[in-house]
């Protein structure tokens, strides 16, 4: 098996993708390609992508409003998926990944970037849980009712009560936990508080590049003990400061393998959420340069497959509800 053969074999998966928010500001479609961003159908294809993260970002404009601004953005993803129906489907259980392959279509996963969303009401995210959302990135760079973001550093403020609790109705109820944006602090209060794996959907290693985005040594060894995932990020200020590159993509995810092994690392690629492209990775349709270069440097054809979307398959059959889905009323006395 060559590496072309083993990237189009595998599962590939992106936890993490803005093109919901990019079409919007291009005035374009998933159908259409040729209209600029990162991500559209076909490139999705030619990407060999699996299942794809369709992130809701909540950009700070909106904070005042946020509630409001995820439905519209959940609203467009919908839109979407009404439209391009032969292509996609959405993924809400673990056996939803299982029936968009055999009809052969990318698999939808709706998540959610910025707890503000929640307006700081359980109530809301149990209803975001009902419209399909099955991960949420509990801050972005700012605070926010949950927790302090990365931005917000210097507070060394973690969960708040509110989002002590918010963890816990999405272990129950079976979301993902994103830690990607959230304070350091904050990322040892979920580990803590969090009965399932986490995920840091797109973040890369401090000790390569040392932005505040990127996780600790501490914070991968943490995370892969847990059994949670990292999604390598496209984003070039995450991956080196000066010259960005796939081969410097490719030393993250070898000091992510030599901290946590190879069960740790996927993909969250920020596409059609970053400006700036690394060189090598300019659109969605360009994740195959990612399985060569990993073969050239010698990995496995088990431990690539693992890479491009195993580990995160993995995670999603841990934490997502089978086709017995569990209420989504708390039985909880207030």
């Amino acid at each position: 098996m060559d590496w072309l053969m083993l990237h189009h074999q595998s599962v590939v998966v992106d936890a993490h993708c803005d093109v919901l928010t990019a079409m919007e500001i291009q005035n374009r479609h998933l159908s259409e390609e040729g209209k600029g961003g990162h991500v559209d159908l076909n490139r999705l294809r030619r990407g060999g992508v699996s299942i794809v993260f369709f992130a809701a970002f909540i950009a700070p404009a909106y904070r005042e409003r946020a509630v409001a601004r995820a439905m519209t953005l959940i609203d467009r993803f919908y839109g979407e998926l009404e439209a391009n129906g032969e292509e996609l489907m959405m993924i809400t259980c673990f056996e939803d990944i299982t029936a968009a392959r055999a009809a052969g279509k990318i698999g939808a996963l709706l998540a959610i970037e910025g707890g503000e969303a929640l307006g700081g009401s359980l109530e809301v995210l149990r209803m975001f849980y009902r419209l399909g959302v099955r991960s949420l990135t509990l801050t972005w760079n700012g605070r926010n009712e949950l927790a302090d973001g990365v931005a917000e550093e210097e507070t060394r403020g973690g969960l708040t009560r509110f989002g002590r609790e918010v963890v816990r109705e999405m272990n129950r109820l079976g979301m993902l936990v994103d830690v990607s944006h959230l304070s350091e602090a904050g990322f040892w209060d979920v580990l803590e508080v969090s009965t399932a794996p986490v995920i840091a959907s797109h973040s890369n290693t401090r000790h390569i590049c040392n932005h505040r985005r990127n996780l600790s040594d501490d914070q991968i060894r943490a995370l892969a003990a847990r059994g949670g995932v990292i999604g390598l990020c496209f984003c070039p200020e995450f991956v080196h400061p000066l010259e960005p590159s796939l081969d410097k993509l490719l030393d993250h995810l070898d000091h992510m393998v030599a901290l946590g092994g190879v069960g740790c690392v996927g993909i969250g690629s920020d596409f059609d959420g970053i400006k700036n492209v690394t060189p090598g990775l300019e659109d969605v349709s360009h994740l195959p340069s990612l399985t060569r270069a990993l073969w050239q440097r010698g990995y496995r054809a088990e431990e690539i497959s693992a890479i491009l979307g195993g580990n995160f398959l993995r995670v999603l059959h841990q934490v997502l509800p089978g086709q017995e889905q569990p209420p989504v009323v708390s039985n909880e006395v207030k």
